[in-house]
């Protein structure tokens, strides 16, 4: 395991010196969702409690699967993984379109009765480096470095090798209804997968021995009957890849900020924030957001950002952003349409496509 350079001492600072959160597949997946977010990726980096900073801020966000979901997935899992995983293979046999008469299995879950991250990790990495004959490698703890900071992955999932060349597969319990499923969980499940991916190509140290293709495995239709699909994820790497190089590049994210920066809550005595919420907000101001409404599905501070995204054109989606490059108030937008405020040159182009839509509205009202 390479030994990592000690911590830019500004990201302590910014976190109130308390120790560093803790990523995982799910945040390091979250981070492709808005790469143009400066204030995420500060955060992020630095390895803020976003949760508890929204907390204190009255801004709390409903994140977290039910206990029903994940008792599903569980016992999904569980069924594909029976009999030395005979119905899995069975899909991929088919999805994969292999011929395999034999297959070996490996579960990297413990080694023995030791399951601490790094004895895990060490095992992991020496049987899918070194594994042979090995087809089936069942919960790898899978290592990669954000922002300086060791992360272990545990996914769902089994790497699955065929003469040399892995395949993700990840498991998940949406349903797949008529040929289709919901495509934001789908979404989601591909950007997740693409973590692990990126995570296994670092290991092996050779980009071709992954596979573009991970396999996604579903229950079909209202039944747990299993159904299988291949999804390609170079998109979701190429996003991927360029947060984390972007997240690397401490110097870069932190310059823009002023000196003495901190998003610390200074706790009391028992645990209580202390940090009066002005000063608080006023901090999480001197970083530049870009606030979306997807942002509520993936960020912790999405509500906050939301709130003082308020009258600004980026809370009406990434669509109406882009078609209204350079007008950052609903207000302007409106004065444009109206003929009331002419903008300036670079928003000559935008002003006249507002006023033809006003004017079009007006004849038809």
């Amino acid at each position: 395991m390479p030994k990592l350079p000690p911590p830019d001492p500004r990201l302590a600072l910014l976190r109130g010196s308390v120790p560093p959160k803790r990523h995982n597949a799910r945040t390091i997946a979250a981070l492709t969702t808005n790469p143009g977010c400066v204030r995420r990726a500060v955060l992020d980096t630095a390895g803020i409690d976003k949760d508890a900073l929204a907390r204190h801020l009255e801004f709390p966000a409903p994140f977290g699967q039910s206990s029903f979901a994940i008792t599903r997935g569980n016992a999904f899992e569980a069924q594909l993984k029976a009999d030395g995983c005979a119905e899995l293979l069975t899909l991929l046999r088919e999805t994969l379109e292999l011929d395999l008469t034999e297959v070996a299995y490996a579960d990297l879950e413990s080694v023995g009765d030791n399951t601490s991250e790094d004895v895990r990790n060490t095992y992991s990495e020496q049987q899918l480096a070194h594994g042979g004959e090995n087809t089936l490698f069942d919960h790898p703890l899978l290592r990669l470095i954000v922002a300086g900071q060791s992360v272990y992955l545990e996914p769902d999932l089994v790497a699955f090798q065929h003469q040399g060349r892995f395949h993700v597969v990840e498991i998940k319990s949406f349903a797949v209804i008529d040929g289709q499923a919901d495509p934001s969980k789908v979404a989601a499940a591909a950007i997740q997968s693409a973590v692990y991916v990126h995570a296994l190509r670092q290991l092996l140290g050779r980009p071709e021995a992954v596979a573009d293709e991970v396999v996604l495995v579903c229950p079909k239709d209202f039944s747990n009957r299993p159904v299988a699909t291949k999804v390609d994820v170079r998109k979701q790497l190429l996003v991927l890849d360029h947060q984390l190089k972007r997240m690397d590049d401490v110097d870069t994210l932190l310059s823009a900020l002023p000196a003495g920066l901190s998003l610390g809550l200074a706790p009391g005595p028992d645990g209580t924030p202390t940090r009066p919420v002005g000063e608080l907000t006023a901090a999480l101001g001197e970083m530049s957001a870009r606030y979306s409404p997807d942002c509520l599905s993936h960020c912790e501070l999405g509500f906050f950002c939301r709130d003082e995204a308020t009258g600004c054109t980026d809370a009406l989606g990434t669509a109406v952003r882009e078609q209204l490059g350079g007008v950052d108030t609903v207000a302007e937008a409106l004065q444009l349409a109206q003929g009331t405020w002419a903008g300036d040159e670079y928003q000559a182009e935008v002003a006249a496509v507002l006023r033809t839509t006003a004017r079009v509205f007006s004849e038809t009202a």
